[in-house]
């Protein structure tokens, strides 16, 4: 099986734009990749897909977004034991802390970590597009 998802959230539209590049790296080795906005994705699809890039952005006091993503996150955290995973996000402050703490949990639950967390500060530039397309492409051929 080599099936992907991107589930995100996005509050202000940078994480969704973040999304739409990191699924561009994807389609750029001519693979294919489902895209769920948070509340849409859960356990139940977990077995479909062996490769889930996540996206969220940073809240409150670094954390992950509390009232969609969280909650999904918490649901899926111990299907992800052996799944090939890549993070990325935005932020507006801070020092990129939740990224950090988000990695460790992933790791934590036995999931592969393909690379980085990416993270992008405010609207993701020209620089962070093309680190996304990366992401998306590493996480493709993984």
């Amino acid at each position: 099986m080599d099936r992907i998802a991107i589930v995100y959230w996005s509050g202000r539209g940078a994480t969704k734009q973040m999304t739409e590049y990191v699924k561009t790296g994807i389609e750029a080795v001519g693979k294919h990749a489902d895209v769920y906005v948070a509340s849409d994705f859960g356990i139940n699809q977990m077995n479909c897909y062996d490769k889930i890039a996540f996206g969220c952005p940073a809240m409150g006091n670094e954390e992950l977004e509390p009232s969609e993503f969280e909650p999904m996150f918490q649901e899926i955290e111990p299907a992800l034991k052996g799944k090939k995973v890549v993070l990325f996000g935005s932020y507006g402050w801070g020092e990129g802390q939740w990224m950090l703490d988000w990695e460790v949990r992933v790791y934590n639950a036995g999931a592969l970590l393909m690379d980085h967390g990416l993270i992008a500060r405010d609207e993701p530039d020209e620089e962070a597009r093309i680190e996304c397309e990366n992401l998306g492409t590493t996480l493709a051929v993984s």
